[in-house]
């Protein structure tokens, strides 16, 4: 085994710029190790040499103040090599990279398993349904009925997937436990891997003789009604999640989620802008020079407006608190009403002659049918 002072440039071991982050070196690290690791080639000692170079390497990069050593310094920055231990300024222990890789690659390193699979019945999946509402259904909730086809629990079995009169038995592979333990020998001592056991697929049992209904899945596909009870303030592309109201799990499992995607169909009427409302409110020409009250339609019912005399086009009027509740909070929003000063067509030659009265009576010009007329007649005259 060669010493530090011979191995190569750290960098180059591990194949990456010396420029590289933390992270692209501990990338590269794993995807050297995995590559010359002894267990993975039949315990070369060139390649285990090799991975202890590489070992080496990643331990000292990892450390920014050895990394800056070494930037600075070369293989001088450090007495030891790969097989110097963690003294000497310049060895590596095993028990921090290395245990990290190993169970990164096989689940366990020489103690109990981490991420145990779950022994017995494996709770059923979520599923995902679509539910329309109208506007008036948003703002002030609803109760809606839902019909959805879901794996449910089958009731000839009671959901074990065993015919009636019988029970499941305990698997002889796992001997119930629904996972193998697998032992192997490596640099590290020795290494344990648990793995879900594929006879009784992790369940730690057995169907010998299976219900014939759901052929020993323990469920089977019903349609199911929900009432689903949509909170005031919803909006849309909103979800709501029902827990244990999803796919039963297969043999006895627990139910999954259900999550009900809500889309708010529009409303020709308002505009919803956050928890405000929208709406236009046409009013006539008159009304805005001279003044009104006016209705206008709400979610709550009509309610009445004041029109300023001398209201433009485009002025807004607010009502407070006609808008949507909060839905994590108490109150409601605005209703926003945008007035539309609506100018007169079809007029009656009496109403010409009023309007042309009043554009006189104001100094303003106007260019009518009859105005372009008279002009004509009286030139001709």
């Amino acid at each position: 085994m060669a010493g530090a002072e011979t191995m190569g440039d750290l960098y180059e071991l591990l194949g990456v710029r010396p420029d590289a982050t933390d992270e692209e070196i501990k990338r590269a690290y794993r995807r050297r190790a995995r590559e010359f690791h002894p267990d993975a080639n039949g315990g070369d000692p060139e390649l285990e040499a090799k991975f202890k170079e590489i070992s080496f390497a990643y331990e000292v990069l990892r450390d920014p103040e050895r990394r800056a050593r070494y930037d600075r310094f070369g293989a001088a920055s450090f007495s030891g090599g790969p097989a110097s231990g963690p003294g000497g300024g310049g060895g590596f222990g095993f028990d921090s990279g290395l245990s990290d890789l190993f169970e990164m690659f096989f689940g366990t390193v020489g103690g109990a398993p981490r991420g145990v699979r779950r022994r017995g019945p494996q709770p059923g999946s979520d599923a995902e349904v679509t539910l329309h509402l109208d506007l008036v259904e948003a703002v002030f909730g609803a109760h809606k009925q839902l019909s959805v086809r879901l794996p449910v629990s089958c009731d000839e079995c009671g959901g074990s997937g065993a015919a009636p009169g019988t029970q499941p038995i305990v698997c002889s592979d796992c001997q119930g436990t629904g996972e193998i333990r697998r032992l192997r020998n490596s640099l590290l001592g020795q290494v344990v891997t648990m793995v879900g056991c594929s006879k009784c697929q992790g369940t730690g049992e057995v169907i010998a003789d299976p219900c014939q209904s759901c052929r020993g899945e323990g469920r089977r596909m019903e349609d199911r009604e929900f009432t689903v009870e949509v909170p005031a303030g919803v909006d849309d592309g909103s979800t709501l999640r029902l827990a244990g109201r999803g796919p039963a799990g297969p043999r006895g499992g627990p139910n999954g989620s259900l999550f009900v995607h809500l889309v708010v169909e529009p409303d020709e009427r308002f505009e919803r802008a956050g928890d405000d409302l929208h709406t236009t409110l046409h009013v006539g020409m008159a009304q805005a020079a001279l003044g009104t009250s006016l209705d206008v339609e709400t979610l709550d019912g009509p309610r009445q407006v004041a029109v300023a005399a001398g209201t433009q086009a485009g002025s807004v009027v607010r009502l407070r608190g006609l808008g949507v509740p909060h839905l994590r909070g108490r109150g409601r929003g605005d209703l926003y009403v945008h007035l539309a000063v609506d100018t007169p067509t079809d007029l009656t030659p009496r109403q010409r002659e009023l309007l042309s009265e009043l554009a006189a009576e104001r100094g303003e010009e106007v260019h009518g049918h009859d105005g372009v007329f008279s002009r004509i007649r009286s030139a001709l005259g």
